[in-house]
């Protein structure tokens, strides 16, 4: 079960990029997140990094606030989609909020080599024993989907080849707004930068 992908990069590229680099700018970290219905596939809500003003402000939190300010919605209709595979921190509250799923775009791997922010991996190891963050992805309470997977797995088509040409456009853009935090980060003041 996962969105449709074109949608989903849709909303990367117009919506969630845009947001992330106003904050980006004010010194936050480049994650992000967003929900969408599961029937109509439409954008309720978003949520960007917000470390500046409190350190547990991660994107997927931010996003789990904005959600639940419309206090009458099931997690279980909606999809919860996030630019980088989630610290755990943000698991738990994907978790904790009661979302059967979420989606990422970046893996761990890219999060730390990439985007040179080691500390999900770390964390996950230091704290929790979990080795190369090989968290279970499919549990009792959720289902992880790697959207890149999603796109490589298809058969060749017109549409998976618009999808990849989208999916590049979305990573230059996330290389770009590293750059830009990488080279401020150390006057940001945010514990783990």
């Amino acid at each position: 079960m996962i969105p449709n992908l074109d949608n989903v990069l849709n909303i990367f590229i117009n919506k969630l990029i845009p947001e992330t680099a106003k904050e980006v700018k004010l010194g936050n970290k480049i994650f992000g997140a967003f929900i969408i219905d599961k029937k109509k596939h439409n954008l309720i809500v978003i949520g960007t990094n917000n470390e500046k003003d409190n350190p547990l402000y991660h994107g997927e939190i931010t996003t789990i606030i904005n959600f639940f300010k419309n206090s009458n919605l099931n997690p279980k209709d909606y999809f919860f989609i996030t630019s980088h595979e989630p610290c755990s921190l943000c698991l738990s509250a994907i978790t904790w909020a009661g979302f059967d799923n979420f989606c990422y775009f970046f893996p761990y791997q890219d999060t730390e080599l990439t985007f040179n922010i080691p500390h999900d991996l770390k964390i996950l190891n230091e704290v929790f024993g979990i080795k190369n963050g090989q968290y279970n992805t499919s549990n009792s309470y959720w289902k992880s989907y790697s959207i890149l997977n999603e796109i490589d797995s298809l058969d060749e088509n017109i549409y998976k080849r618009d999808l990849l040409t989208k999916s590049q456009k979305i990573k230059d853009s996330y290389d770009k707004l590293s750059i830009i935090y990488q080279k401020n980060k150390e006057n940001n003041n945010i514990p783990l930068n």
